[in-house]
């Protein structure tokens, strides 16, 4: 098996500079790293991870905790994260809570054992608690999509807020005064900041929000459908709805296809979240799109400086822009 000294020997330098080149650290020229990557190939070198880690004490990988990896969103956004650390030399190890704190304890508990250098998370519902633990426990944590007051921690999300509100004007500049939020659970930031959104634009416009208005179920698709169900059983019918994530959107649609409530024609539906283009042949929706896959590379880039040292001392936040899309299901003028 051939050693980082047949390295050295092959490429001509020391083997603290193939030890170098290996961990990304120090200096040397970008050809001192072409001959020693060219000889790590040809001698089909493979380098002791499990000792540097010792020496270092870094085993070069990161946890993503998410709340739904199935959802396209959080996809998207999972390979912004895992292409930014692969560049820097790191693994990424993927978990799913489906919301749940239990499961979020469970496995940043086998994450910490473990030992990854540092958390990349979505906070499972509203408690604080998990992000609270990892900074008491001194591992670099980035939350992600999701704000965690009272926590003194790095944040890198979309502007929840201005979306919805973006999109609540654009309804009513076409004459909807009669507006039904579905949104996700009270005390989640991206629900809770969408609904605000909502509030503000529609105070803005010296309108109303009626009781009842703003529905709250859960980021799923079987939610967005029950909370249509509800909508359009209110006193006085919505003539548009504003759905808090892609798979509430996806719900809403399933629901009034059944109720046979064409979209535009009878009601408006605008969303939250964009579907990839790979995934619908016929782009639909409205929505206010988050630059997911911007977001991870962020936020794994701000991790990656904090492990490095090179992040200021202060916690971060970046609020990223959201992208109002204009298709066809707003398309209902009043």
């Amino acid at each position: 098996m051939p050693t980082i000294h047949d390295v050295a020997r092959l490429a001509g330098v020391a083997p603290m500079t193939v030890s170098r080149v290996i961990n990304r650290s120090g200096y040397f020229s970008q050809e001192t790293r072409a001959r020693v990557e060219r000889a790590i190939a040809d001698l089909g070198y493979e380098p002791n991870s499990l000792a540097r880690s010792l020496r270092s004490k870094r085993t070069q990988t990161l946890a993503l905790v998410l709340t739904d990896i199935t959802n396209p969103f959080f996809t998207t956004l999972a390979r912004g994260v895992e292409d930014t650390a692969r560049l820097a030399g790191f693994t990424v190890i993927f978990c799913n809570t489906d919301e749940s704190g239990q499961k979020e304890a469970e496995y940043l508990k086998l994450l910490l054992q473990k030992q990854v250098d540092g958390f990349l998370l979505v906070p499972a519902g509203s408690s604080p608690d998990a992000v609270r633990a990892l900074v008491q426990h001194g591992t670099p944590v980035v939350v992600l999509d999701r704000r965690v007051p009272g926590v003194p921690v790095d944040v890198v999300r979309g502007d929840s807020e201005d979306g919805a509100y973006q999109l609540t004007r654009l309804l009513h500049s076409l004459g909807h005064r009669q507006i039904a939020v579905l949104s996700g659970p009270s005390g989640v930031s991206t629900a809770d900041d969408r609904v605000a959104g909502f509030c503000r634009a529609m105070a803005e416009a010296g309108l109303d929000v009626p009781e009842g208005t703003i529905l709250r179920g859960d980021f799923t698709q079987e939610s967005g459908y029950q909370l249509t169900r509800q909508a359009l059983a209110l006193p006085l019918q919505p003539t548009a709805l504003l759905a808090a994530n892609n798979f509430i959107t996806s719900g809403a649609m399933k629901a009034l296809q059944e109720l046979d409530v064409d979209v535009p024609g009878d009601l408006a539906l605008v969303g939250f979240d964009d579907f990839p283009p790979s995934m619908v042949t016929f782009p639909f929706f409205t929505v206010a799109s988050q630059p997911a896959y911007e977001m991870g590379q962020r936020a794994t880039q701000l991790l990656l400086d904090r492990l490095q040292g090179n992040a200021p001392a202060d916690p971060q936040e970046i609020v990223l822009p959201t992208n109002l899309i204009l298709r066809r299901s707003h398309l209902k003028h009043i």
